[in-house]
């Protein structure tokens, strides 16, 4: 006997209360652009600038030992992780530890390296500093422009890839659905004031690419549902192409979803930010792909006669 997450057909109503989807995804953004604009993102080192220092040691690398060590100076966001190399021999246990960018007259970067070595001797005293990096706030700020230059570019070119492969309703649900993951993502980042840094960033375009696969499975069954079925009208279309493919998106999320809560219990501080991310843009980019873009195409209607150029959209938004 198989396990059925979903059973093999299903009838569920999805768009009978379409105003009521659209409504709460339209709230929960402005929540999301409320919170950016009073709370703000609390920025990482690779936003703010700060110190990269480098270690090496005969000893093993302890991280937990190192980051207590840090702790008692004060220093702020501190990350340490350790560094494999195939082409290091066994004498050669490297970390790489960043010390976020100290207010301008407390503590010069020179202390900060001082300081932070002769804390590190103190649980072993044969570590060394290899290398010491020093990022500033106008590197910072470049990253943080070309961060939402990749976003942006992104989502453009998903925007030009659904266009050419479909209509243009169906890339404007499509772009509606990844605008709506993005904002609610950096949203909830900025609620809960999880450090937002490049990886997070790495995460918001991994979200793109995974809510944009799930809305094109979509459209694809709707596309071939539309050329089946003309005489139907749109909305029981999109119910029917989206309960076939619901078996197909819930089991891809669920899978998903467990080796990312197993890498957000067992993987460790480094990375817990970045799975976060992606658990919770699986979460909404699911959402989405149902009750944003497949629920945007319904509102903008789709042309049913492709032999006609100046067809007429579909059924529209259902009166209720």
């Amino acid at each position: 006997m198989r396990l059925k997450l979903i059973p093999s057909e299903t009838k569920i109503d999805f768009f009978s209360k379409i105003r009521l989807w659209l409504g709460i995804s339209a709230v929960m953004v402005i929540v999301a652009l409320g919170s950016v604009g009073t709370l703000g993102l609390n920025y990482g080192i690779d936003f703010l600038g700060g110190t990269t220092i480098r270690t090496q040691s005969v000893n093993p690398v302890d991280v937990g030992a190192y980051r207590q060590s840090l702790a008692e100076l004060d220093l702020g966001d501190i990350t340490i992780s350790e560094v494999f190399d195939p082409s290091f021999d066994e004498t050669q246990n490297v970390a790489m530890i960043r010390i976020q960018q100290q207010d301008a007259g407390e503590t010069s970067v020179s202390d900060v390296v001082n300081g932070s070595l002769k804390a590190l001797q103190s649980v072993d005293p044969k570590l060394k500093f290899v290398s010491v990096e020093n990022v500033g706030p106008k590197v910072s700020g470049e990253l943080i422009q070309t961060a939402i230059l990749a976003v942006a570019l992104a989502i453009g070119a998903v925007l030009v890839y659904i266009w050419l492969r479909f209509e243009w309703q169906f890339a404007q649900g499509a772009v509606a659905a990844l605008i709506h993951d993005v904002v609610l993502t950096i949203g909830v980042f900025s609620i809960v004031q999880i450090k937002f840094d490049l990886a997070i960033i790495a995460a918001l375009l991994t979200i793109v690419g995974y809510s944009l696969n799930d809305t094109v499975v979509v459209f694809d069954r709707v596309r071939e549902n539309l050329r089946k079925y003309k005489k139907r009208p749109l909305i029981e279309v999109l119910n029917l192409s989206v309960n076939e493919t619901l078996r197909r998106t819930v089991v891809t999320s669920v899978t998903t979803l467990l080796a990312l809560i197993s890498l957000f219990v067992l993987g460790g501080d480094v990375i817990r930010g970045f799975v976060f991310a992606m658990i919770w843009g699986v979460v909404i980019g699911t959402y989405s792909s149902i009750f944003v873009a497949t629920a945007t195409l319904l509102w903008l209607g789709v042309k049913r006669d492709w032999s006609k150029p100046n067809a007429e959209a579909g059924t529209q938004v259902p009166q209720e």
